[in-house]
């Protein structure tokens, strides 16, 4: 098992005890998209000294044609061997330009959080809850790939579950022998809809691990004839994918979040750093939700399931899945916002500098609310919303100081361009629900 090898071990020792050929250098660029070069294990050396390049222009980083390459170093403890192509190695990589650090390069952003989290005498762990639909292509489009999966709940249906149960055994057993200890798979509320949950790591692991699980998931949808989709709504009248971040700050092996915890599961340190995501939720949305699709979830009527399961408003409570963050016991809490489609590097980043930023202001999150915000949530007329759509989230994360400086200015500027013009295409089409309802005017 990779993870058990000695880490001083170079990627050519690694290539050689482990029978690698190839390696997948791989980073994740600022719209969340996954790109490689194909290294021959024999040339790993030259590349971990000075990177694979890659034309600048072509990155989705923000560089024009006329800027040099940009160099992709691979991390060598990021190493995942591909379990249906035992020979090749997928490796998450950090970004430089002109010999230093990439500033706008997600996983980058990422780092420096991670850095300045170090610093203060923290590390930061987090766990995301995957969730994704198995489609089937048709010339009428796509369809749930199962066509007995039809009931209007079939949240956690044995049968609908067992049926995928060689696509979804093959991909815990591969993370089992990877070593990520995934514990618990279902089928989730929706319809095609499925779950697989795996230990939480340290937040770059996390990072790295979800960017090569949605690969994977993919991969093997393809194999068997099928399209996996994190899509946050692929469908208007059921349920969304999230990808729910449960977080936690430790000080070497004690968890700061449970060390002192109240009968409400978080210590002081634990409600401060839940305060700061309160504090900044409305413009994180733009990081936690960055496509136009991902506001169909976050603002759905309700499903056939009967629920969204989704948040609207900026609010906290226990063991309640009806808030943007819950407290499922103690030591940890649930960001429920998060969709499909997020950068998880832009997220965790995020998430974690509006926890810092909690713990040094002493935020206050205020009492929790138990209630049923589904239904009760016009009561409380205090709260604050989360942004409706992607342009108003877009609009609170340029007002939000702390975000801008976390992104950098490079980043936040090339994330704003491809944003804004992702709202101005979406705003030029017709759609057929327009000509349905506008054509006799």
């Amino acid at each position: 098992m990779v993870g058990t090898m000695p880490q001083q071990m170079s990627l050519e020792e690694r290539a050689k005890q482990l029978g690698l050929r190839f390696f997948l250098v791989s980073y994740t660029d600022l719209l969340g998209g996954t790109r490689a070069k194909l290294v021959p294990a024999a040339k790993i050396a030259s590349v971990e000294k000075d990177g694979a390049f890659f034309a600048s222009f072509a990155s989705n980083l923000g560089l024009g044609p006329d800027a040099a390459e940009i160099a992709v170093v691979p991390d060598p403890d990021s190493l995942i061997v591909l379990p249906w192509q035992p020979l090749v190695g997928w490796v998450a990589s950090d970004v430089f330009f002109n010999g230093a650090p990439f500033d706008p390069a997600p996983r980058m952003i990422l780092n420096r959080v991670l850095e300045r989290c170090t610093s203060l005498g923290y590390s930061y762990k987090a766990g995301v809850e995957a969730e994704f639909f198995l489609l089937r292509q048709t010339n009428s489009g796509y369809e749930i790939a199962d066509s007995q999966d039809a009931a209007e709940r079939p949240c956690y249906d044995q049968s609908n579950l067992m049926r995928q149960y060689d696509f979804i055994s093959t991909i815990v057993g591969y993370m089992e022998d990877l070593g990520w200890e995934p514990y618990q798979c279902d089928h989730e509320d929706a319809n095609g809809q499925f779950e697989i949950n795996w230990t939480f790591s340290d937040a770059r692991v996390t990072g790295d691990r979800h960017v090569f699980f949605k690969y994977m998931v993919k991969t093997l949808a393809e194999q068997r004839g099928l399209t996996a989709t994190f899509m946050p709504k692929p469908f208007s009248h059921l349920t969304g994918n999230g990808a729910h971040i449960h977080n936690s700050l430790w000080q070497g092996e004690v968890n700061a979040f449970e060390a002192g915890a109240d009968a409400g599961g978080l210590s002081p340190i634990g409600y401060q750093f839940l305060a700061g995501v309160l504090a900044h939720a409305r413009g994180l949305a733009a990081l936690w939700n960055p496509t136009i699709n991902s506001y169909r979830r976050l603002g759905a009527t309700m499903t056939t399931s009967g629920s969204t399961w989704s948040p609207r408003y900026i609010s906290y409570g226990g063991n309640n899945r009806t808030h943007l963050l819950r407290i499922p016991e103690a030591g940890r809490f649930e960001c429920r916002a998060v969709d499909g489609a997020t950068n998880l590097y832009l997220s965790l980043a995020g998430i974690l500098a509006a926890g810092l930023d909690g713990i040094e202001q002493q935020l206050d999150p205020g009492a929790r609310i138990d209630d049923n915000l589904f239904v009760r949530g016009a009561e409380f007329p205090d709260l604050a919303v989360l942004p409706s759509n992607l342009l108003e989230a877009l609009t609170c994360l340029q007002q939000d100081e702390l975000l801008m400086d976390t992104l950098g200015e490079a980043a936040a500027k090339t994330f704003f361009e491809f944003k804004h013009r992702e709202w101005s295409q979406h705003n030029s089409q017709v759609t057929p629900w327009e000509m349905t309802h506008y054509v006799n005017c």
